[in-house]
């Protein structure tokens, strides 16, 4: 049946809404596909679930291919199974937890694996039933700190999520890849670009882990690349450490008067105004041959706070090289699950022997951090600062620093640590060359989960020689309503947006204009049709509204075939638009019906 426009449940805005942070957020609302609930919550409207059920539907079919079956679980789900995995503590305060009338603990369901696992277990108990691929397109809750970016990044999203149980390792590789290659045939379908970089399992857990990133400046991903084919997101990437350095004969730590300096730069500018031009290899090769002192011959002590799940809170110090940050996203990767923070100043009021400003790994007595002597405090390192480097850092006293301290010889460390800044031009660890860093928004990511799932929760199965074992597992995750922001982002110009076809709400929208009762007769009746012929059609029959207001509609809604009924209408044609293309032609109405329904 013919959608007609003066019937459909349908209200565009003129203006932008004050919220709206990007693109997507801003024509979504003012086209009439979604409106907002609450931070980060959105009602889908007819126009917005057309377009999520095309693409649903897109996903089925390739999912159908890889050979999956299709389930859907509850939103609302008890405590038990993530507590048996570990879950309900891990996500901390990212999850919604709600109680019932008899106080039975709930959450509302940022991922399903435990749930999975355990209908697998209800069901199956030989390997002669795997493997086995399962998915389903269902809500998500996470209780995100800032919703924003309208559905890029919400409380409350669709995802995709497919669970694929086997009980040989070979067998997981071979779901594995068969899932990774749908994802590729499904970005593709959808005219998404997408980069496959090496991703953190996060709480998720297990082995091998990937996400396809969609290139694009807003972005919140960081990730990196090198043109010998390396990938990965900056939460993964490994720094590739120096060779370490003989330190025979290098000169023994010298305290100095470092008065005014707490800050990288304000010692950099010190040690030039009243030290000596650095020696060869004070910092390792990087620097070796420099003129004078730069923030890559310091060792940044940066001071954090963990909180671990059992409550308890621990100060942990980590030396970066000063030319380098911390990047937020890699201290939450490198602590998790635990929850990181930097030390605040009561931290420094209740540990007297941390002198802000002047941190440093090793004091005038030999004690070095880590040690009872020292500080108590858990010391770790970044990996280029190997043995044999010579460093520039507190003397943990007021005002004064020390260099050539040396790595491996006057100071050690508790363990290593990735949590600095990855930089453009850093080397690949796979030695693939340098680096260049880009944006990316995740739109997919896969997992080999591996056992961690079916050990918590008892999934096991017959083998072949009649021995239990338990299966392994992978996981794969498609977000459904951002990869629609996504494509709403790519797709638009300054009057609104453009679907690609193949997700358009409608396949044509039928523009019936001016007072003449012949151009609604044609209208009425190419719209018939086209329907006839297997096109989903949008007619807009509204009789007091102006061609302005209609064009400017059809438009801002983004449906790319647009057919006018017009002033040719007595002469039995009309306009065909192309709104991907900005041609406009004028036809008669059959050889609109043959263009129009051409594939």
């Amino acid at each position: 049946m013919v959608t007609r426009l003066s019937h459909f449940f349908l209200r565009t805005l003129r203006e932008d809404p004050a919220d709206a942070e990007v693109t997507s957020h801003r024509l979504l609302v003012r086209a009439g596909y979604i409106r907002r609930q609450g931070p980060g919550i959105f009602a889908w409207l007819p126009l917005g679930l057309r377009v999520k059920a095309r693409i649903e539907q897109i996903i089925r079919e390739e999912m159908t291919a890889a050979g999956a079956y299709e389930v859907h679980f509850p939103a609302l789900l008890p405590r038990e199974p993530y507590e048996a995995t570990g879950r309900w503590e891990e996500y901390g305060d990212a999850i919604f937890r709600l109680k019932d009338r008899k106080d039975a603990d709930y959450l509302l369901a940022p991922t399903h694996e435990e749930v999975f696992t355990l209908l697998v277990k209800d069901l199956y108990s030989s390997y002669k039933d795997l493997p086995l691929t399962i998915y389903q397109i269902q809500d998500k809750y996470r209780d995100e700190t800032r919703p924003r970016a309208g559905l890029l990044r919400g409380r409350e999203f669709t995802m995709k999520d497919a669970y694929s149980f086997d009980y040989t390792d070979e067998g997981l590789d071979a779901s594995y890849m068969a899932q990774r290659a749908a994802y590729e045939r499904i970005f593709s379908r959808l005219g998404l670009e997408y980069v496959i970089v090496q991703a953190d399992a996060g709480a998720m857990g297990g082995s091998r882990s990937e996400e396809f990133l969609h290139p694009t400046a807003i972005g919140e991903d960081t990730f990196v690349r090198s043109k010998g084919g390396y990938a990965a997101n900056v939460e993964a990437f490994t720094t590739l450490a120096p060779e370490p350095i003989p330190f025979d004969g290098l000169p023994q730590p010298v305290i100095f008067d470092s008065p005014n300096t707490p800050t990288i730069e304000t010692l950099v500018a010190h040690c030039n105004a009243n030290l000596r031009a650095p020696a060869p290899g004070i910092a390792g090769p990087a620097t070796d041959g420099a003129t004078e002192w730069t923030a890559a011959h310091t060792l940044k002590n940066v001071v954090l706070a963990v909180k671990h799940l059992d409550g308890t809170r621990e100060l942990v110090i980590v030396g970066i090289p000063g030319d380098r940050d911390v990047d937020d996203k890699r201290v939450e990767v490198a602590f998790a699950p635990a929850e990181v923070e930097a030390a605040t100043e009561a931290d420094f009021e209740n540990n007297p022997f941390l002198v802000k400003g002047y941190i440093g790994p090793w004091s005038e007595t030999g004690a070095v951090l880590g040690e009872e002597s020292a500080t108590g405090i858990r010391y770790l390192l970044d990996p280029r600062v190997v043995d044999g480097t010579s460093w520039v850092t507190g003397a943990n006293i007021d005002e004064k620093h020390v260099h050539s301290l040396v790595a491996g010889r006057d100071f050690t460390a508790d363990g290593y640590l990735e949590v600095a800044t990855v930089r453009e031009g850093d080397p690949a660890p796979d030695g693939s060359g340098p680096v260049h860093l880009a944006r990316g928004m995740e739109i997919g990511h896969v997992f080999q989960l591996g056992r961690k799932y079916a050990d918590a929760l008892g999934l096991q199965v017959l083998d072949e020689n009649g021995k239990l074992v338990t299966v392994t597992m992978g996981s794969y995750g498609i977000g459904v309503t951002r990869i629609l922001a996504i494509i709403a982002e790519l797709n638009n110009d300054e009057k609104g947006l453009i679907w690609p076809e193949s997700i358009a709400p409608f396949d044509v929208h039928v523009v019936a204009t001016g007072k003449d009762e012949a151009a609604y007769a044609l209208a009425e009746r190419l719209s018939g049709e086209l329907e006839a012929s297997g096109l989903d059609v949008l007619y807009d029959d509204r009789v007091k509204v102006s061609p302005g207001v209609k064009f400017g509609d059809a438009e801002l809604i983004g449906v790319p075939r647009i057919v006018i009924a017009g002033r040719a209408a007595a002469d039995g044609q009309v306009e065909l638009w192309n709104r991907r293309t900005g041609e406009r032609e004028v036809v008669p109405v059959a050889d609109a019906v043959v263009k129009l329904t051409r594939r």
